[in-house]
Order: C-alpha cells, then sequence, then structure tokens
C-alpha cells in the first residue's frame, strides 16, 4: 500500500434530505451517510406532520370521523372511508344493502387505481420520465372526473357513511364508466411502452430496494410491496368484504421484490381494477343504499323536513352521536398501499373511546434503510417512491 493511501484521511459525508425536500414527497427527513456516492447508513425521521389523527376521531363524534379519514392516504380517500365504516358496522352488527356494497366496491377500486396512476406518475417523473407522467395524470384526471360525478369532490371525498352512503351513482354513470375507462386502457398501453423496455426506466429499478419474501413478511409488509417480493397476500382474497368474494380478479406478484417488479404489480392492479369495476357494474343489484334504521343511518333531508319522529332522530344523532354498543372491533380493508386496518372500543357513547388506525405504509417507511444500504445516493429516489409513503397515512 502506497503512502498517500495509509495516510490520507477521509470521513463520512452526513446529509439531510428533508423535512422541506420535493423527494420525501411530505414532511419527512433522511438521515444519510455516504460514502462518496454509496450509502453506508440510513435513518427515516418522520413525525413532521402528526395530525394527532387518533385523537382528534376520540374526541368527534363516529360520524364526524369520514372527513379526517379522508386525509389518511389522501388519494385514495374512499377506500379509508369504507374501512372505518365497515369496522363501525361490525361493532354495531348491522348489514348494509347489496347495492351499497357493489357501489362500495366500485368507489374504493376507483380510488385505488387513482392512487396507482398518481404512484407510477410521480416515480417515472422523477427519474426523468415527463411524458408518461403527463399520460396517467391525464388517466387519474378521467378518474377523478368518474369521483367528482357521485361525490362532488375529487381528492377528499367523505362519501361513504354509516349503514350507507352519501348517495347513490348518478345517471349514466355505466356509459360514462366504459368510455373513461377505453381511454385509460389506451394510456395504459402508452406507458407500458414508455417504461417497461426502457433502458434507463430499467437501469434504475431493477435490482434495486430488493426485499426477499421472508423479510417483508418480518418487515409487516402488505398490498403491493409485499405482493412484489412473490407473497400473494391480499385483503380482499384473504378475508374477503363487501362483494369481492363475488367477483373474479387476479393477485399479480412479483419475482425480485426490487423496485421493478413493485412498479409492475402496480400497473396490473390498475387492469384488475377496471376489471372490477365492469363486473361490478354489471352485477349492480336495484334498491336502497342505505340501511333503515334511524338511530344508526342519517335521515334524508326530506324525511326531516316532513316527518317529526326523523327530526328527532336527526337531532339526536347530530348532536350527540349515535350510539355504538359497548365492545371492540379490528377491520381490514385493502388500501392502495396495504392492508389498512381500523382498531375501534366504544363505551357505549356518541364517539369513539379509542380508535386506532393501522397505516400500511408505516412498517414499508422502517424498511428503508434495509433496503438502500449498501446502494447508491441516487437510488433514494426510485426506492421511496415505490413504497409510496403518504405523509398523512404514516404520521396520522
Amino acid at each position: 500500500m502506497s503512502d498517500l493511501a495509509k495516510n490520507l484521511h477521509t470521513e463520512h459525508m452526513v446529509i439531510n434530505m428533508g423535512p422541506s425536500h420535493p423527494v420525501t414527497h411530505g414532511t419527512v427527513k433522511f438521515l444519510v451517510t455516504l460514502d462518496g456516492e454509496t450509502i453506508v447508513d440510513f435513518d427515516v425521521e418522520i413525525g413532521y406532520l402528526h395530525r394527532g389523527f387518533e385523537k382528534m376521531c376520540e374526541n368527534s363524534t363516529w360520524e364526524q370521523v369520514f372527513p379526517y379519514t379522508d386525509r389518511l392516504n389522501y388519494l385514495s380517500p374512499i377506500i379509508n372511508n369504507v374501512g372505518y365504516a365497515l369496522a363501525v358496522e361490525k361493532l354495531i352488527g348491522i348489514d348494509t344493502p347489496e347495492r351499497c356494497k357493489y357501489i362500495r366496491v366500485i368507489t374504493s377500486e376507483l380510488s385505488r387505481m387513482a392512487d396507482h396512476y398518481t404512484n407510477i406518475a410521480a416515480s417515472a417523473l422523477e427519474l426523468g420520465a415527463l411524458t408518461a407522467f403527463l399520460y396517467f395524470v391525464e388517466a387519474r384526471e378521467l378518474v377523478w372526473d368518474l369521483l367528482e360525478s357521485f361525490c362532488g369532490a375529487r381528492l377528499t371525498s367523505n362519501y361513504v357513511r354509516i349503514g350507507g352512503l352519501k348517495n347513490d351513482l348518478p345517471d349514466g354513470f355505466k356509459e360514462d364508466t366504459k368510455e373513461v375507462f377505453k381511454r385509460c386502457r389506451e394510456l395504459w398501453v402508452d406507458v407500458d411502452k414508455l417504461l417497461t423496455k426502457n433502458r434507463i426506466f430499467l437501469d434504475r429499478m431493477k435490482d434495486v430496494g430488493i426485499m426477499p419474501p421472508d423479510e417483508a413478511i418480518a418487515w409487516g409488509f402488505t398490498g403491493p410491496c409485499l405482493r412484489a417480493s412473490g407473497v400473494p397476500y391480499d385483503v380482499r382474497k384473504a378475508n374477503p368484504y363487501l362483494v369481492y368474494d363475488q367477483i373474479d380478479f387476479e393477485i399479480p406478484i412479483g419475482e425480485k421484490g426490487d423496485n421493478f417488479d413493485r412498479y409492475l404489480v402496480r400497473m396490473e392492479e390498475l387492469n384488475q381494477s377496471m376489471r372490477i369495476i365492469e363486473q361490478a357494474l354489471e352485477k349492480l343489484p336495484s334498491g336502497p343504499i342505505n340501511v333503515d334504521i334511524p338511530e344508526y343511518r342519517w335521515q334524508s333531508k326530506d324525511d326531516i323536513y316532513t316527518k317529526i319522529e326523523s327530526l328527532i332522530f336527526h337531532f339526536k344523532t347530530v348532536t350527540g352521536g349515535i350510539r355504538v354498543p359497548p365492545g371492540e372491533v379490528y377491520f381490514p380493508v385493502e388500501g392502495a398501499n396495504g392492508e389498512l386496518g381500523f382498531y375501534l372500543v366504544s363505551d357505549g357513547n356518541g364517539k369513539p373511546y379509542k380508535c386506532r388506525v393501522r397505516p400500511p405504509c408505516f412498517p414499508l417507511t422502517a424498511a428503508m434503510p434495509r433496503m438502500v444500504k449498501g446502494a447508491l445516493i441516487a437510488d433514494i429516489v426510485p426506492t421511496f417512491d415505490m413504497i409510496h409513503m403518504i405523509g398523512g397515512e404514516c404520521d396520522r
């Protein structure tokens, strides 16, 4: 060894990425220790966006929680609405009408599509693929048009209610959906041609952020990231809810568990979501969308204005909240990022005694150091993109 090599003194460089940085997708900070461009240590620091979701829910009536759930994963808010509603309904012991179940499936899958479009578009953009970003943002906007048509909002929906839904689907929704999906499939083909065999995209994504299946399970992975590692776990199949057991769809899985597999899984899940929605629209039964139990499901404005009994129920439920029987429950649904679970405790009053949410992207974010240590600093970008951390869901 030369004298220069013996005496050359070098130190690792420690840099902060975030909490205000475009690549962190929110207020999260990475403390990165570098040897040149190689990552030798990596810490994820969350907590900058903590809004007290659970305590706010415990100081609100059962119905007032819905707008808060919108702001967990705000890219797929209706799935959050549905998960919370199903947990409360399980605690009460009520079953919603069949039409309500089908509409919940349809709207949940539209939300999942909007989430995946955003994730893939943003990931492509941060690797320099502006055209792919524009194509999938167009697809997302078309899906948001459908969401807006039945709930009046594009991002934070507040559409689901305990015991039912805010309102039914609008006239012509099935035909509008067919037109939107026709264009979405065209855009899917364009993005697939742009990215899936693109040399630069492959170099940035393949064999980066690998997570073997046993470690993925140990870390608590669920959703596309777990399925990309080859584990075919999906709450919609493993623990069917609503009418998912009456619909035919596939669960795409990966082989290596790298960022490219995560991309491929989400791409195929877009096709499967369209397949689910089309089947649900074909099978959609007629009938009510709300349970006829006024002590749990708020009355319509027409009834409130014309019937004294409805006005009394409305006054009681708005001012004091519905009375959920004492008990505790956990209910999971398949969120866009993985298993989204609500643990609720009731003491019989009009507010949740305890509300705890199991956010799917929390364990994914925790595993970031495992996936990027030994990689290059440039590998942080695609890896963090593909775990798809949503600040509101992770920090709550």
